[in-house]
């Protein structure tokens, strides 16, 4: 049901492609002449496919239907499919409808070719007025010439007025029964609610990468041309889910590279940068080496590669260093180098490192785009990311300095994004955790969310030692909970911790803790009489929050 071949349809004796010319026609883009024609040649819109397919299979047609998703994923081939559908009669004449239109019936080819009498396409970009509502009220009031259904198909339908979409409400509630309204629009948020109740609603999603780079595959082995699996993920990238951009892009590959599409052809077409190149500079700035990123930044400009699409480049190659960091493994869709330089990156990098990076490098990007030179904001950019990128956050440093550690032993902590212990994750060697809040507050510092999150709330403390911890679980936990915790906490300490689960003991969690505080405090102040006159002079008023003094919050 996927659809990715272009032969599939042979069986029914009809290619599910548009191919309303004869072949020495004059050239049609490939946009239009791999259209979609059938339901098995959508790719990526399975779902649709067969919710469609089990209506019509048991009778169950709405009155209307809503397309929506983003440009070129097929909104409008699918209400053309949807009208052949519900109008195709068969190569014998005898056929109802099906989820497999036959192509050839006078059905299937007059709503191919645009001429069918019955089936009326609007584009309500150009006739948003209540007239042209109006007309299509008026005639759905005749029975159908000669199809079985009459439909009216109206492209980007968020454009028409609100009084048109007003005249359109009671016919579309109440159709005729011979009448099939299918609506499509790429601004969904912008169809009234009462248009929307009245509509079976579809979301065409963007088309993954993976299946445009074989969809695109296979268009280009139709065309007779040779096209590298590089080139045509590049092309994929590029598309961002569209299947009409991508084949526009490769309509143009084929033309700049005749025989055989090339990456590097892409790329130059594209002004992308080479993703060699990309990887060199990214290597570079978390290795925090300026010279070599001058260097590569140098090499694309040379290349003519654009200092913001190389800016670009670099971001999506970190997005993909933390889908991989998150996930344990580079995506499948990358190039094989790509995904051995973003597993090994990925292997070194922590989270917080890699957050960094991504906000430099869009804060770099959006200087290149404002600056009057983008090349020299690009070059200030990155020695900005060499130099800073070794650098500890704001708040680690001032608690770096009130634990007593000298301005020189903090900047000898100084390394480059990469190393595996990165500032914003070391703590002064031999430090002493005061308590299990302080040991909780370094997790949060170091923005390990999540364990920051389950010792907080989803576990008890039973004792405390310095190197020694051991709690109770209040609810389920992983099983490796207790071995993460004493790794973090021994390798930012650079000294051995051992943590332990045992039996609830019926103890509170820190959360639990400080609602109790929260709440007893709140209760005291309610007794307080400057709060209590306050309250009977104000009627109406309320006690919002109790702040805790100072003092008691150090003491927490």
């Amino acid at each position: 049901m996927a659809g990715l071949g272009l032969d599939s349809g042979a069986a029914s004796g009809h290619s599910p492609f548009m191919s309303l010319f004869p072949e020495d026609a004059p050239y049609r883009v490939l946009a239009r002449k791999y259209r979609p024609a059938a339901f098995d040649a959508l790719i990526g819109q399975d779902a649709v496919v067969q919710t469609l397919a089990n209506a019509i299979a048991r009778n169950r047609l709405a009155q209307a239907w809503l397309l929506t998703g983003v440009r070129g994923v097929g909104k409008t081939s699918t209400a053309r499919i949807i009208a052949k559908a519900l109008n195709c009669t068969g190569a014998d004449g005898s056929g109802g409808p099906t989820i497999a239109p036959c192509g050839v019936c006078d059905a299937c080819v007059g709503i191919a070719a645009g001429q069918h009498i019955d089936v009326v396409e609007m584009d309500a970009a150009s006739n948003t007025g209540v007239d042209d509502i109006r007309e299509i009220i008026e005639s759905v009031r005749y029975a159908t010439v000669s199809a079985r259904y009459k439909v009216h198909i109206i492209d980007e339908v968020h454009m028409l007025s609100k009084n048109a979409f007003n005249a359109l409400l009671k016919t579309l509630e109440e159709p005729p029964p011979h009448v099939k309204f299918i609506f499509a629009t790429t601004e969904v948020g912008k169809v009234p609610a009462t248009i929307l109740s009245r509509c079976q609603r579809f979301d065409l999603k963007r088309v993954p990468h993976d299946l445009l780079a074989r969809h695109f595959a296979k268009v280009a082995e139709a065309e007779q041309v040779l096209a590298d699996a590089d080139a045509l993920a590049l092309i994929a990238r590029a598309a961002e889910g569209s299947v009409r951009d991508g084949l526009s892009i490769l309509d143009q590959a084929i033309a700049l590279s005749g025989e055989r599409v090339t990456a590097d052809a892409v790329r130059e077409m594209l002004g992308l940068a080479d993703r060699g190149r990309t990887a060199r500079l990214l290597g570079a700035l978390l290795e925090a080496d300026a010279a070599a990123g001058l260097s590569a930044v140098q090499d694309a400009h040379d290349a003519g590669v654009e200092p913001h699409a190389l800016f670009a480049e670099l971001l999506d190659m970190v997005h993909a260093l933390a889908r991989a960091k998150l996930s344990g493994e580079a995506d499948l869709s990358l190039p094989d180098a790509d995904r051995a330089l973003i597993a090994g990156w990925a292997a070194q990098m922590g989270f917080p490192g890699i957050h960094r990076l991504w906000q430099l490098l869009l804060k770099g990007l959006g200087e290149i785009r404002e600056a009057p030179q983008p090349r020299q904001a690009a070059d200030m950019a990155v020695l900005r990311i060499c130099h800073a990128g070794g650098m500890p956050d704001p708040e680690r440093l001032a608690r770096l300095l009130q634990q007593g550690s000298a301005p020189e032993a903090v900047a000898k902590t100084a390394g480059p994004i990469s190393s595996g212990q990165p500032v914003a994750n070391l703590a002064p060697v031999g430090a002493r955790l005061a308590d299990f809040r302080a040991l909780v507050q370094l997790f949060e510092d170091q923005r390990e969310a999540l364990l920051v999150k389950q010792l907080t709330d989803d576990v008890a403390l039973v004792r405390f030692a310095h190197g020694e911890l051991e709690l109770a679980p209040l609810r389920p936990l992983p099983a490796s909970f207790a071995a993460e915790v004493a790794r973090h906490v021994s390798g930012w300490t650079q000294q051995s911790w051992q943590v332990k689960l045992t039996e609830p003991t019926g103890g509170s969690s820190l959360r639990q803790e400080a609602e109790a505080r929260a709440q007893s405090a709140r209760e005291a102040a309610l007794k307080d009489p400057l709060v209590e006159a306050f309250l009977a002079t104000f009627p109406g008023s309320e006690l919002m929050a109790v702040a805790e003094p100072t003092a008691m919050k150090r003491s927490a």
